[in-house]
């Protein structure tokens, strides 16, 4: 069945390239990264009327309710029709306890206003009760809250008779249909791939894999239990032989949904951000100065180091844009499900080589970010270039470029959320800075040993 087309007109991007998603699973947590409340996931708000108009993606390859479902395996429940509340335990859904002691939140007054519990967004009950009635997953056993990821893209575990599905509001700033349309194709075609990840459950009247509700735009997907990112080599070599993985299957992937370009190599968003720093923090320009003006820089002279070598001229395709640890759950060392596909748009897949290699050998510590080293760990750098090579091989100029793509990479994870509030997360910005330009000059000066490294 063909993804209906959207409601209504794209909006254009928070900005360009404002920044990846955080995951759900394992979170940010680790040294790869920073953990980040602020930080989106899959998220919130579209448009619709209260009939509930399913404008969405796709759902392929199994069946629900009769409906086929693209490529994911689902399990084909059915719900005893005329019972949109559904139950939790027997009872009906308004103020009933979920497991735990979390209850689902009382209705809200207003869409425009979601209910917070704890400083997060949450379901209200008759929401609730609503979005679940347009999904067939049998008799719902319990509800509890997943506090994971963005604290503005509320979400629920559920259990019923037929296992366990995630569902989530998307973040308002994340809603765009045609965004969220091409997000869920790729989805889809991944899962008809055998792919690992959360496989998307469509609604029960029209297959779709989108749901817009009021001011809503919800996605219920199978729960896959893992842990976060354990720092092994095993790990690490499975997390690079998956991207390539992606990459591989993603190669002649096309869809009537046009992907977003741009990335963290050469954007001018970047230089803007990195211009805009001083105004969000407390110290004086004489001493933040020398800080931005060496990154900025080095940021310059990392693009054109990786535009020397060709990168410009290199054939696109559809990366992932925000291949890191905490997008992954493993089990046992290997990775089990890949989730956040919202960044995925057209670059060369080096872009996510590089990237990757940085967020799974980065170092980080405690809340003393002067303590933090300035290299990275070898070890699990060259382990995961290994394991994408297992799938498919880097060329050399493709790994000659990696330590200029990892220095651009770095320079603007930082940037924005530092412009935009002074901080990275809990981390006081300009300390947070100067660990970057400690990493930085490493990388640069580590640039040759790097490389031998990925050709080793």
């Amino acid at each position: 069945m063909p993804i209906r087309p959207p409601d209504r007109e794209p909006q254009p991007s928070a900005g360009p390239d404002a920044g990846p998603e955080a995951g759900d699973g394992a979170g940010r947590e680790g040294d790869a990264r920073v953990a980040r409340d602020d930080h989106p996931v899959q998220q919130s708000a579209a448009t619709s009327g209260s009939q509930g108009s399913v404008a969405g993606a796709p759902v392929a390859g199994a069946t629900v309710s009769g409906g086929s479902v693209v490529g994911a395996s689902v399990v084909g429940p059915t719900v005893a029709t005329g019972n949109p509340g559904a139950s939790i335990a027997g009872s009906s859904l308004a103020g009933v306890a979920a497991i735990g002691g979390t209850s689902v939140a009382a209705p809200s007054a207003s869409a425009a206003v979601p209910p917070r519990s704890g400083g997060r967004e949450t379901f209200g009950a008759d929401e609730l009760a609503i979005v679940m009635s347009h999904f067939d997953i049998g008799v719902i056993e319990s509800v509890v809250e997943y506090p994971r990821g963005s604290r503005k893209a509320p979400k629920l575990l559920i259990v019923s008779e037929q296992g366990k599905f995630l569902l989530k509001r998307r973040a308002r700033g994340k809603d765009d249909p045609y965004k969220v349309a091409f997000a869920h194709a790729l989805q889809l075609y991944l899962a008809s791939k055998q792919f690992p990840l959360p496989h998307l459950i469509g609604t029960k009247k029209d297959n779709n894999s989108m749901l817009q509700w009021r001011s809503g735009v919800y996605e219920l997907f199978e729960y896959i239990p893992g842990q976060g990112y354990p720092q092994t080599l095993e790990a690490t070599f499975d997390g690079g032989r998956v991207l390539s993985l992606y990459h591989k299957l993603l190669q002649d992937f096309r869809s009537e949904w046009q992907p977003t370009g741009g990335s963290y190599h050469l954007a001018p968003a970047v230089e803007t951000g990195l211009r805009a720093i001083p105004a969000s923090l407390s110290s004086p320009d004489s001493v933040t100065g020398p800080v931005l003006k060496f990154l900025l820089d080095s940021y310059r002279h990392a693009a054109q180091m990786a535009n020397a070598l060709g990168l410009d001229a290199w054939p696109k395709q559809i990366v992932h844009a925000d291949w890191h640890p905490g997008n992954m759950l493993f089990r046992d060392n290997r990775v089990v499900a890949v989730i956040d596909y919202d960044s995925a748009r057209m670059q060369p897949r080096i872009i996510d080589a590089a990237n990757g290699a940085l967020q799974f050998s980065i170092i980080g510590g405690d809340d003393d970010i002067a303590t933090w080293p300035e290299y990275i760990d070898e070890s699990r750098y060259k382990r995961f270039l290994r394991g994408y090579d297992e799938v498919m091989l880097l060329s050399e100029a493709e790994m000659r470029t990696i330590p200029w793509l990892m220095i651009e990479a770095l320079i603007a994870e930082a940037v924005f959320p530092i412009a935009a509030t002074g901080q990275f997360g809990r981390l006081e910005g300009f300390a947070f800075l100067q660990m970057v330009q400690r990493k930085v000059y490493w990388m640069q000066r580590s640039a040759d040993r790097l490389v031998e490294l990925a050709m080793a």
